[in-house]
């Protein structure tokens, strides 16, 4: 026998240690399980929210840089004694509502030639002008 008396623990121990091991493993990997899990709840929420505020996002016709403005057939700004040109609307169109106009209905509160001009309007928005971050989200695949 040797005077050191941890000399015949040496062996219980990798069996103890790996054993110690595995229970750490097995928690990391339920921990990670957790969060993965916490994560995607998290996610479709947030997926759904943006999806419902592209949906109610409002478009100006016309926007503010181009106030006073009337809107021709083609959905350019043209003075107000154009002929064929269409005043203002009066109110911010929803996200939900322009997309329905895209696909053949017309704005509510407009004639079907008032509403493919607003639609045209609409179309013709470059970024930095009211509405267009409105219109860029509609156009996005889901």
């Amino acid at each position: 026998m040797t005077d050191n008396p941890n000399q015949n623990l040496g062996a219980a121990e990798p069996q103890g240690a790996s054993q110690d091991a595995a229970i750490v493993t097995r928690r990391r990997a339920l921990m990670m399980g957790a969060v993965t899990a916490s994560a995607v709840v998290s996610i479709k929420p947030a997926l759904a929210q943006t999806a419902g505020s592209v949906l109610n996002c409002e478009i100006p016709v016309p926007g503010n840089h181009a106030a006073g403005g009337y809107i021709g057939p083609d959905g350019k700004i043209v003075s107000p004694d154009t002929p064929g040109a269409f005043p203002p609307a009066g109110r911010n169109f929803t996200g939900e509502e322009v997309k329905r106009a895209m696909n053949g209905r017309s704005l509510p509160g407009t004639s079907y030639d008032q509403s493919k001009a607003y639609v045209n309007y609409i179309r013709r928005l470059q970024s930095g002008q009211s509405g267009f971050t409105c219109y860029a989200s509609l156009q996005m695949p889901r």
